[in-house]
This record gives C-alpha cells, sequence and structure tokens, in this order.
C-alpha cells in the first residue's frame, strides 16, 4: 500500500448528500477481484450517458477536475452495500482523500486499509473547503496527515482527527497484511519452535 503522508492536489467539489457506494461504483463492476482497472468506472451513471459518452457538466469530466486527488463531499458519503470495490474505485482514479461530515461506517474503514485517507470535519470547515475546491485546477488544497490539517489554496487551515493506529498504518504503507509482515521475525521463531516441539505436525 502506497503510504500517506503529506499531498497538495486539485480538489473536487462534490456537494451530494449521501453519495451510497452504488453511485461510487454501480453493481456491474464487481465482478472482478482486481484492484486495478476500475477507475475509468467510478461515478459510471453520473460520468456517461447511456451511450457511454461522457457527461460535460460532471465534475470529474470537467478539464480541471480530471486529475483530482482530493474529493470534497456533502454528508454520509460511502453509505449504502458494503462492497470494497468503492475505495479500490476512487484509488485507481487517483482519489487519495475524502473529506466530508461524515461516511458510513464500513466505507469508512474500508479506505484506510486501502491507502485513502477519509476526513471528518464539521459543515463550516467543508463550506469553506468547498468554495476552495470550486477555484478549479489552479487551486492546491493540502493534506498533511503527520500535522493532522487541512489547508486550503490561501492559507486557510483546519484541524481534524485520525486515530492514533489508522494513522501509523497510514504513514507507513502498512494493510492488514503489511502488518502482519512486520511481525515475520517472531512468526518464523514460533514455526521453528513448533516444528521442534511437535514434530509430527
Amino acid at each position: 500500500m502506497e503510504k500517506f503522508t503529506k499531498l497538495t492536489g486539485i480538489a473536487a467539489p462534490m456537494p451530494l448528500v449521501n453519495i451510497d457506494t452504488d453511485m461510487i461504483i454501480p453493481k456491474q463492476f464487481l465482478k472482478t477481484i482486481q484492484r486495478s482497472g476500475l477507475g475509468k468506472n467510478l461515478f459510471d451513471e453520473m460520468r456517461y450517458d447511456r451511450e457511454g459518452n461522457e457527461i460535460a457538466d460532471f465534475v470529474l469530466n470537467q478539464p480541471a477536475y480530471r486529475k483530482a486527488e482530493i474529493l470534497v463531499a456533502g454528508d454520509n458519503f460511502g453509505c449504502g452495500s458494503s462492497r470494497e470495490h468503492a475505495p479500490w474505485a476512487l484509488l485507481d482514479f487517483g482519489i487519495r482523500c475524502v473529506i466530508s461530515t461524515s461516511f458510513a461506517d464500513i466505507f469508512f474503514n474500508n479506505c484506510f486499509k486501502n491507502g485513502i485517507l477519509p476526513i471528518v470535519l464539521p459543515q463550516d470547515a467543508i463550506d469553506v473547503l468547498m468554495e476552495d475546491a470550486r477555484k478549479g485546477g489552479n487551486a492546491r488544497m493540502t493534506v498533511d496527515l503527520e500535522s493532522q490539517t487541512v489547508s486550503t489554496s490561501d492559507g486557510v487551515s483546519f484541524g481534524f482527527d485520525v486515530d492514533p493506529f489508522r494513522k501509523h498504518c497510514l504513514m507507513n504503507g502498512l494493510d492488514d497484511i503489511g502488518l502482519t509482515l512486520e511481525k515475520v521475525a517472531s512468526i518464523d521463531a514460533f514455526e521453528t519452535k513448533a516444528a521442534t516441539q511437535r514434530p509430527w505436525l
């Protein structure tokens, strides 16, 4: 998993509330178990018409936001079913951080496990960040995980809370497998001892 320490990038404004996981990645794209390749179908039903043509006024189709790395979203982001494909699609598109007033619990947890930082801030802070995001590609928002701050393009900063263990995992690029591999010496020692004590196993 890629480390997340400090990100400065384009933020896309998405003020819709209750963006569910089916909107993020519709059910017809859930057949794969590959984490790559889903970015092209992110927000598929909002990005494309029935003929597969881009809908010009959807935010991620606009030239200023095609390389967005941050989403500033409305309340209750990631609600609905518990599909892990939702953070996979966001990450494959290039989104590394989503900022909202609240998230659905399972989606929130899945983000951390896939290298995406979900940030919860009060509505007044979201309003400022949303307005900054509307400035387009010339504005850059900065998310600093170490200092736990989000800063607008003109320097207005907001602090956010994050669980210390999850912060450690993101900053060190540790998913569940990576966490296990941190204990590989202890695992090897246990297996060696077990083989000596119980050679019949």
